[in-house]
């Protein structure tokens, strides 16, 4: 089974492909790109401009995960529309929502 996501010993690295000035903000399905990676898809309203993308990508997560903003770094992808998070959390916790990102 594919997943956007990795289990580290520090907590969990996710896969995003983010899509900015959406008509709204959005987790959506998991997807397998045509290089064979799986990443989560995320819609914000925010322009891709000064980093806003990146902060309301980050809001967004943390309030779908409910767990804080400042658990959360963009490790990888800044200004590309595919980023890697690692979130500083206890992965056990997450189960019920990761379980559901398994494609």
């Amino acid at each position: 089974m594919a997943q956007p996501f990795t289990i580290t010993p520090d907590g969990i690295r996710l896969a995003v492909r983010i899509t900015p000035n959406a008509s709204r903000n959005a987790l959506e399905a998991p997807q397998i790109r045509d290089d064979g990676q799986c990443v989560l898809r995320a819609r914000v309203t925010a322009a891709p401009d000064k980093g806003k993308a990146n902060k309301a990508l980050i809001a967004l997560l943390a309030k779908h995960l409910h767990i804080p903003k400042g658990s959360m770094q963009i490790v990888s992808g800044p200004t590309s529309r595919l980023k890697v998070i690692r979130i500083r959390t206890d992965p056990q916790s997450l189960q019920p929502v990761l379980s559901g990102w398994i494609i």
